[in-house]
């Protein structure tokens, strides 16, 4: 199954935001398990780095950015993800129309965001942390 990861389950993993992280932290941890393949973006990436350097500062943010990039593979976001993100009338967020596009790019199964009305023109499935251990793995 290929996850998508939208940047707020990497911020709550990389800052341990309570009562989420337990829920965000085995997400991410499915890297390891050969059933999965769990996507981001450089975008989502980007936004992370930004929380956990507010937090922890800048190195220690740029070696928890590193460990994730480690175990992750990221997506590409090119001219197509932009001009679809742009052109679908139903994207009213840039960003999310970005994620959006390269999750489906990569063909992945389903996003994992804690912000599931972010992402009402899905076609592709929308879970929360919790909902997809609920559904997928509990």
């Amino acid at each position: 199954m290929k996850i998508f990861l939208d940047a707020n389950i990497l911020v709550c993993v990389l800052n341990k935001e309570y009562p989420l992280f337990s829920y965000a932290a085995r997400i991410v941890s499915l890297a390891d398990n050969k059933k999965f393949t769990v996507y981001t973006s450089p975008i989502c990436l980007a936004i992370a780095f930004y929380f956990a350097e507010k937090k922890s500062g800048t190195q220690m943010a740029k070696k928890k950015i590193e460990i994730l990039v480690e175990k992750l593979s990221i997506t590409d976001i090119g001219k197509n993800e932009v001009l679809q993100s742009l052109q679908n009338k139903k994207v009213n967020d840039f960003e999310d129309g970005l994620e959006y596009y390269a999750a489906q790019g990569n063909n992945c199964d389903v996003i994992i965001t804690e912000d599931i009305n972010d992402f009402y023109f899905s076609s592709i499935p929308i879970f929360n942390s919790r909902s997809f251990l609920e559904k997928h793995l509990i």
